[in-house]
């Protein structure tokens, strides 16, 4: 497998920050912004990347990828829009404990880790807006602003990683 990219949802393609212009429920986490999903899909394109949800999303789809909610509908639908496929999602690895204290960025690392470990790829971009404690995820990591989501600079950076 050649490219793979690790994508996270909140604080990626939608924020936390909004103005008057945009719908409220895009800053509540509930759906996505569609310019970054547009930007995103300039990512996907030029790297001929498979996209691996590895987000807290990835639970509200089943195991065909179907939406299971209307949230994870219109996201389906707007990434469908700009040609993009999710091809999977990370395993599970959360406790009750993560569960309970809602500190999913502890396991994320390990989960993308473990998803490689079965699925190698030649090279991978993890999109994120939370610090997942791993060093090696890290060099791998495009971090945006959760505050403003995914932005040209931060695709920009996911070329130096994947080499493009």
């Amino acid at each position: 497998m050649k490219n793979v990219i690790f994508l996270d949802v909140d604080g990626v393609l939608n924020s936390k920050f909004w103005d008057d212009e945009h719908q409220r429920e895009i800053s509540e986490g509930k759906y996505v912004d569609i310019d970054a999903v547009k930007l995103f899909s300039k990512l996907v394109k030029k790297t001929d990347a498979k996209v691996i949800l590895h987000s807290g999303w990835r639970f509200w789809f089943d195991d065909e990828m179907k939406p299971k909610r209307s949230e994870a509908e219109f996201f389906a639908e707007a990434m469908a829009k700009e040609g993009i496929i999710i091809s999977g999602v990370t395993p599970d690895l959360t406790t009750e404990e993560i569960k309970k204290t809602k500190k999913f960025s502890l396991v994320k690392a390990d989960e993308i880790l473990q998803w490689l470990k079965e699925n190698p790829a030649d090279k991978w971009l993890v999109i994120d807006d939370l610090d997942l404690h791993n060093s090696e995820v890290e060099r791998h990591q495009v971090m945006p602003d959760a505050e403003v989501g995914l932005t040209e600079a931060d695709v920009e950076r996911a070329y130096e990683i994947l080499g493009i």
